[in-house]
Parts: structure tokens; sequence; C-alpha cells
């Protein structure tokens, strides 16, 4: 008996461990060797935990059980390196674990490393990190999308099969859209905050990158759950988000596709015939559609972009050297050693993303940009609301574009903020939406498309998600040269 098949989902190595075809060992050293294999070529993963993977406690019994996964490099971890991918916090050993690590270690999760990402989650490409750019596994030349995009690539090549990113405004979607995955980005308080290095408070949730709907579930299940220690942490009991995946859609369910995603001139041509055919899937499921107007979505890039550059601003203003952050030295006043301590420890595009926050948060400026922004978030929010009375689940390509060349929109940011106009509005809302694959272009690139759901409606997005997924099946496909 011995593992030696790539790409298994967390239900089939469970299942064969049950059945004794391959030992849990064998689970965890396949999975090693294949990220020494072929990290160098993705630059996924920025360490591995030999030593967790041999001494974790496991719970036989757990959701998880003896499954190897890996976190995102702002996800707290005891005595592991946390750094975010920032020199900022070079070196930076976490003192206790975040709540979503105790839980999946609860749940016999083996975490056996962390992933690469864009400095402090600020970027969608993969190439803002101290570390290096991360390189798609389906075209090494593009990116997996970020900012959790060695999450997404770890799991698109098989080096694992499930990993954890965070989203701030599309950050673990686009990558699974890009990576031919699925990935979640839930409820606002539905998984705890408590040990994530933040972003912007306010629109920061971690989120479960996986290869099939199932999986996705059951990494949901095993993170939900109140947490005390999290002021915005939903008062909600862990619950079994598996339950409803029989393969068929909810009874009458009403879909309604955004007309933005049916009308934009700014969407790739092969993106949206992907779409257009997954809506005749779901129709053929059994589902209604019916098309959703929402004038104020356009203005959800703006939302959120003056919105999480002031929350980026004030979180991040701890790091001057004082109590947080690798503190310059050599120099004589408390003034200058803050100044050098950010200029050395930042990098461009996080520097960039304070001095905006700082712009909008002015007293010269707060009323004309920061409080009109969170005024249009609630007319957002109350947009989504009145679209929900109508229809059960709201969809639209999960991004605008195929995966892009590594360098060729860095030059551009506002085609790289684009990329997720249909992403950030359920961010701004706190909405929980779910990629999934529907397709690939001409080229091999993989394409999905989402659903988003009112609050705590991940039960359903699941199920609808599940049945479409097996009807097509494009989960079972993988990228070239990772066999």
């Amino acid at each position: 008996m011995s593992f030696t098949k790539p790409f298994l989902t967390i239900k089939e190595i469970k299942q064969g461990i049950a059945a004794k075809k391959f030992s849990p060992k064998e689970v965890v050293d396949f999975h090693l060797d294949r990220i020494k294999k072929f990290n160098p070529q993705l630059n996924a993963v920025l360490e591995t935990f030999e030593d967790e993977a041999a001494t974790q406690t496991q719970n036989d019994k757990g959701l998880l059980a003896h499954v190897p996964g890996l976190i995102k490099d702002n996800i707290s971890q005891k005595g592991r390196l946390t750094t975010a991918g920032s020199n900022v916090l070079k070196g930076y050993k976490a003192p206790y674990n975040a709540t979503i690590v105790d839980r999946l270690q609860k749940q016999g999760g083996l975490l056996i490393g962390r992933t690469n990402m864009d400095e402090f989650a600020m970027g969608s490409s993969g190439e803002f990190s101290t570390y290096g750019a991360t390189r798609n596994p389906w075209d090494l030349t593009r990116s997996p999308g970020g900012s959790s995009s060695g999450s997404g690539a770890a799991v698109s090549a098989g080096l694992v099969p499930w990993a954890i990113g965070s989203e701030t405004g599309g950050s673990v979607r686009q990558p699974a859209a890009f990576g031919g995955l699925v990935g979640l980005y839930p409820t606002y308080g539905l998984f705890s905050r408590y040990g994530i290095l933040p972003f912007a408070s306010s629109l920061d949730q971690v989120g479960p990158i996986t290869r099939t709907v199932y999986d996705c579930a059951l990494v949901t299940s095993a993170m939900s759950g109140h947490d005390q220690n999290d002021s915005t942490s939903i008062p909600e009991p862990a619950h079994d988000y598996t339950i409803n995946l029989n393969g068929k859609l909810p009874a009458g369910l009403r879909i309604g596709v955004i007309k933005d995603a049916l009308t934009s001139e700014g969407i790739n041509p092969e993106i949206k015939q992907k779409f257009l055919d997954a809506l005749k899937e779901l129709e053929k499921l059994g589902a209604t559609i019916k098309e959703i107007e929402l004038p104020n979505l356009k203005y959800g890039i703006s939302v959120y972009f003056l919105i999480s550059r002031a929350e980026a601003a004030s979180n991040l203003a701890r790091f001057d050297g004082s109590l947080y952050g690798n503190r310059a030295l050599g120099i004589k006043t408390l003034e200058e050693m803050a100044i050098q301590t950010r200029t050395q420890g930042f990098g461009t595009e996080v520097k960039k993303r304070i001095m905006m926050g700082n712009y909008v948060l002015s007293q010269a400026h707060r009323s004309e940009f920061y409080e009109k922004a969170l005024h249009v978030r609630s007319m957002i929010r109350a947009e989504f609301e009145q679209a929900f009375a109508e229809v059960d689940v709201l969809t639209s390509p999960t991004t605008t574009t195929l995966p892009f060349e590594l360098g060729k929109d860095v030059t551009d940011p506002l085609a790289i903020y684009m990329n997720d106009y249909f992403s950030v509005p359920s961010n701004v809302a706190g909405l929980p939406g779910i990629s999934i694959p529907c397709g690939y272009s001409q080229s091999g690139l993989p394409i999905g498309f989402q659903l988003i759901g009112p609050r705590l409606s991940e039960d359903m997005l699941f199920q609808v998600a599940h049945a479409y997924e097996q009807e097509t099946q494009f989960f079972t496909m993988t990228p070239k040269g990772f066999e």
C-alpha cells in the first residue's frame, strides 16, 4: 500500500485512510515531497513544517483527520514565522494561535506550512510579496491571483488538497477562479478574525480554497462557530455545511443574474461565454433565471478603495519600530526611527495605500471621501437586500479577465482593481460569495463564476454550487506538468 496519486480531494483521502489503502504518514510525506519538487517553479510555499506534521495532535474522527493543508502567512501560528509577506515583520514569530488554527487542528487538520502572499494582503496578483511573485501552475508566466496567491497556487498544483487564504476584496475568490478551484468568502463574522494580521478590519475574512465544493464546505464546517475573542464574530454555533450536498438545487430556486455581467464591455469574451453556458446549465437543473439590476454596483470599487485604504492606514500605524515592526537602527530621534522603520520595512504598494488612507482620513478630506464612502456602502447593502427579496442568489463572473501575465498589469493599477469589479460589492456588504470553475479558455486557462447570497446563506450557496459542479465536473481538470 502506498499513496502515489496527486490531486486527491479531502474526501477521497479520508476514504482511502479509512479503507487502509494508505496510511496518514504516507499522505503527509507525499504532499511534503510534492512541495519540495514543484514549489521552486511556483514560489507558493514559504516554509514547510515537517516537525509539525509528525507531532501535531491528531483527531482520528475530526472533519480533517490526517489531511494536510497550508495557511496563509498572515494567520498566526504559535511559535511560527508570521510575516504577512513583509520585511517589517521579518523574523516575527507569533506568540499564540489564531482561533481558526486551533479549530482546524482540533478537527485533525495537519498544517504543514505557510503560503506566500501579497504584502499585508495588499494586491491582486501575487507580485507584491517581499519574498517574490507566485506563479500560476496553469501557465507559469501568469498570475495565480492575489493576495492569497500562494494558497491558490498550492492547491491548484496539487501540493495540498486544501489551503486557507484571506479576502478583503476578492483575494480568495480570484485565486480560485484563476486556478480552477473553489473559494469561499463567508458572511462577515462567520469565521473568527482573532490572530489574523489585518488589512481592512471591516472587510477582512479568511476563506478556504479547495478542489471541490464538498471539501470547501467541510473546511468551512471545521472553522465555523462563535469566538468570544473576536467582537465581530457572529454568535452562531459550529455548523455542518455538508448536510445538503445532494447534487440537487433547492426547490424553486431563483437565480438573479447581475445585469452588468451581461452588458459590460469590460469582461473578457471567453469569460462571458462560459458564464452564459453556466446559466444554461443551472436552468437545466431547474433554476429560474432573472436579470437583476444593481445601479450602485459600479461604485463598489470606489467604496472599497476608500474604506480599505483608510482602515489600512489605521491598522498599520502601529508599525513604527517602538512596539511593532523591525526597528530601524542607529537613529537618534523617535520621529526619524518611525520614518526609517516604515521606509525600510514596507513595500511600495503598502506605502501607497497607507498614504492614500491617511489622505482620505485627514480633517480636510474625511467628509469628502471617507464619510461619503460609508454612506454609499449602506446604499449598496440596501440594494442587495432589495435584490434578495426577488431572488434567492445572485450570480456573475468572478473576474473580468483571464489570469494576466506577471508584470503586465503592475504598471496599470486600475486594470488590477477593475478585475475585482464583481467581487468587492459582496465584501463591502459583508455577504457570502463562492467561486466555482465554469470552464477553460481556448488557451487552457481556468474560468470561474460566483454565487452571492444573503447573510448566513452558506448552506444554500454550497448546495447550488455542488449541484452545478456534479453536472459539469470541471474540478477534474489539472494543470499539465504537475502530474
